[in-house]
């Protein structure tokens, strides 16, 4: 990779139905704890959801932020900001140049309590009753917007927008930011609340949600046989990514690198991954690829698989297509187990996990496998975290959205 400029993590933020902040996000992955927990039970009774539960953010907003921040931000966008305060502060509040500094945070969906609230509102109390910060509430750059305007990141804000990819690929196109030379330093990742009566029930008309309303905590259960679907999350992951030369000039700690990132799309259906996996293979190829990493030397894969009866074992067979033989010495961990399914946060989320599993030389568990699927044809981190080898170590996040679209991330040792 020495034609390309390194690309350095030197801070991480998060508030997830783990914990509302990465620490005690991680130490819970770690412990195997469940993020799924009963949701307001006035909307089964009002609505007839055919659910009961989702992985709820474990420390809401409300404590962290002030009323005014409250009053105009969606929140998508006060997750996006709490966790991108977090992260700006761990990679040591740098004085930047603000012109080379960017902004690259996505949603999966945007602001779609706002929009929401806002046809209530009009439904019931008429159209003057609508807030004039609606529409900056609702759009899906908000959360994107609202960072650059906290830490005046003038090099560029985006927000791409590729479903459950979407936060992954934020920090893809970040990184591509500093290679290309248009920053020096980028905040990065993904954002999601999209826990409300009609989002749930338009997820389990899909047949894509778990339905284990005797057992939330038990109800993701990635490569489990009895697996019935996903559960949803809410929450935002976000990362400092740097050049390796900024972060040296400044002394920064530095966790690992980004080395590589693969985009594809499957062109095959609007949900539904494209059988053979062929897409999946070509963005972990070409992730690989960019970094110089072979598949001999990636010893962990933070894997989408969000406990779909099909995706799963797709995403397996894609891996072991991809790293054939060598696939035999990767831990695989799906940590959506635990976090549930944070849609466009999703990505960012695991990719910080990743991050920790190469500094930390640990893998976090897979939970609720109580039968493994046998066409599962990859080594499961399961119940415990388990020892990563010693040295400098590659790992691998995958991150796969509605609509085809496929994004790998390779992760590599600072």
């Amino acid at each position: 990779m020495s034609h390309l400029t390194d690309v350095v993590v030197t801070g991480l933020g998060a508030t997830t139905p783990l914990g509302g902040d990465v620490r005690s996000t991680w130490d819970a992955a770690l412990a195997g704890e469940s993020g799924a927990r009963l949701f307001n039970p006035e909307w089964v009774e009002k609505f007839g959801l055919p659910l009961t539960f989702a992985a709820t953010i474990k420390v809401a907003p409300s404590e962290v932020l002030t009323t005014p921040e409250l009053k105009r931000m969606d929140v998508s966008a006060q997750y996006a900001v709490i966790a991108a305060r977090e992260a700006w502060a761990d990679a040591g509040s740098p004085e930047v140049d603000h012109d080379r500094l960017g902004a690259v945070v996505s949603s999966g969906i945007g602001g779609i309590q706002t929009i929401l609230d806002a046809w209530d509102t009009m439904t019931t109390k008429g159209a003057r009753r609508v807030l004039p910060m609606t529409v900056p509430m609702l759009m899906p750059n908000s959360p994107t917007a609202y960072v650059s305007l906290e830490f005046s990141a003038r090099a560029g804000a985006h927000a791409l927008v590729s479903a459950c990819a979407s936060g992954a690929e934020a920090i893809g196109y970040a990184a591509d930011m500093i290679r290309s030379g248009r920053a020096d330093i980028v905040i990065a990742g993904g954002t999601e609340a999209a826990i409300h009566p009609m989002p749930i029930a338009a997820f389990a008309a899909s047949r894509t949600l778990s339905l284990r309303n005797d057992d939330p905590a038990g109800a993701s259960r990635p490569y489990d046989v009895d697996r019935d679907g996903f559960v949803l999350g809410e929450g935002a992951g976000v990362v400092v990514l740097e050049s390796a030369e900024h972060a040296a000039a400044r002394g920064a700690r530095v966790y690992a690198k980004i080395s590589g990132v693969g985009l594809s799309a499957d062109g095959y259906h609007i949900t539904s991954p494209e059988p053979s996996g062929d897409g999946q293979i070509r963005a972990m190829r070409a992730a690989l690829a960019e970094s110089g990493v072979a598949p001999r030397d990636v010893v962990h894969v933070n894997a989408h698989a969000t406990s779909t009866v099909v995706g799963d074992l797709i995403e397996a067979r894609s891996i072991r297509g991809l790293l054939g033989d060598d696939a035999d010495h990767v831990a695989l961990s799906a940590t959506k187990s635990m976090t549930g399914h944070l849609l466009g946060g999703a990505g960012a989320l695991e990719t910080i996990f990743t991050v920790l599993a190469v500094n930390e030389h640990q893998a976090p568990p897979t939970i609720n496998v109580d039968n493994p699927d046998p066409e599962l044809v990859l080594d499961l981190v399961r119940d415990k975290p388990r020892a990563l080898p010693d040295g400098d170590i590659a790992a691998v996040n995958n991150s796969f959205g509605f609509g085809g679209h496929n994004v790998a991330l390779v992760v590599t040792s600072a």
